[in-house]
């Protein structure tokens, strides 16, 4: 009884310690990486928005994370601040290209969804 209470308490700890890794800003990153190349490569209105909303919801995640080029910074702190501006824009400019493919207007959301890299290079140079 006593060795299956310790190896079920072990159990649960790995568990935990690997869902808080898969939640971490690095992993976020990479969905929104995979999710804007099939943004830009999609030819389906439909694959465009699930993507779309799964970028942003990565990018919601990210915001609650802190960067390993600023770990042991405050919360608070003026880079973090702009960490997590950095994500609001990208959260912005992915809710109005969302915006224009649900009004139809498919082409002029992938344009929209070009301009993405402009936000992620200025970011990327500060915090990756």
């Amino acid at each position: 009884m006593r060795k299956w209470l310790v190896a079920a308490i072990g159990l649960t700890v790995l568990a935990t310690s690997a869902i808080t890794q898969a939640n971490g800003v690095d992993d976020q990153m990479k969905l929104i990486a995979k999710n804007y190349r099939t943004v830009l490569n999609t030819d389906s209105p439909d694959e465009f928005k699930q993507s779309l909303a799964a970028m942003k919801q990565a990018a919601q995640k990210a915001q609650q994370g802190t960067p390993d080029k600023l770990e042991g910074q405050s919360k608070d702190s003026d880079s973090m601040k702009d960490f997590r501006h950095g994500l609001d824009t990208l959260i912005g400019e992915i809710d109005s290209a969302t915006a224009l493919a649900d009004s139809g207007k498919f082409d002029q959301a992938k344009q929209a969804a070009e301009q993405f890299k402009q936000t992620r290079d200025q970011y990327h140079k500060k915090y990756k």
